[in-house]
């Protein structure tokens, strides 16, 4: 028997302010709540605002959990589902707990008997693998590769063993480094390996490609500060 708090796992905007890729159905739950824990209070309101989220901020709790918070100071987060009030978890973009800080909060819940429910919404690196092309099958998320150019390489020829084995690898970079790491994938990567890039996805100027190494070096794309998920396939 779960208590009455249920902690809700709502996806938000993978960038701009077009509020309509979020279902009606998630939309109305966190329209419900008033207790959120977030990456970042600032953008959290504004997505609740494109959303139709109407109560005054004053009177809605927000706990602030990235990557630098003090596991201490998290503590507490979950304490209003001990009252029976339900919690919101909201990412910086798309869906909250996949490559995000939240997944230790939703664990906690579930390791103190409450109930965790995922909502619909955008996820950056189901939106990218659906529209590559490649296998979805077997596929294996690394979120960031090395920074270190020497360290990167040696991953990138690592991804490329296990993409011959059938297995999709996707990664992703800062956006303002993603120029570096798309030249380094193609001086590294071997001629006809596939590599797909998928930014600005759900956005107007979304790109979606996947094609040979050996392609790309004839154009690559500019992707300075956009977001996006790299997949290598074979």
């Amino acid at each position: 028997m779960f208590p009455k708090g249920t902690l809700y796992l709502i996806p938000s905007l993978l960038g701009g302010t077009d509020a309509g890729i979020i279902p009606d159905h998630t939309r109305q739950v966190a329209l419900e709540l008033d207790v959120f824990i977030v990456e970042n209070a600032k953008s959290a309101r504004h997505f609740l605002r494109a959303i139709g989220y109407t109560r005054h901020f004053d009177s809605v709790t927000m706990f602030e959990l990235g990557k630098h918070t003090d596991p201490l100071d998290t503590l507490t987060y979950l304490d209003p589902l001990k009252e029976g009030r339900s919690i919101g978890l909201i990412s910086e973009a798309g869906a909250p707990a996949v490559a995000d800080p939240g997944s230790n909060m939703v664990l906690r819940a579930h390791q103190s008997g409450y109930r965790v429910v995922p909502l619909a919404g955008p996820s950056s690196i189901l939106l990218a693998l659906m529209a590559s092309g490649l296998g979805g099958q077997q596929f294996t998320f690394h979120g960031y590769l090395p920074i270190d150019r020497t360290e990167r390489q040696q991953a990138l020829r690592r991804l490329e063993q296990q993409a011959a084995l059938g297995y999709t690898q996707l990664f992703m970079e800062t956006p303002y480094r993603n120029n570096k790491l798309l030249a380094d994938i193609t001086a590294t990567c071997q001629n006809d390996t596939l590599l797909g890039i998928a930014a600005n996805l759900t956005l107007p100027d979304a790109f979606v490609r996947t094609q040979s190494i050996s392609q790309w070096r004839s154009h690559l794309p500019d992707l300075h500060k956009k977001p996006a998920i790299f997949l290598i396939g074979k």
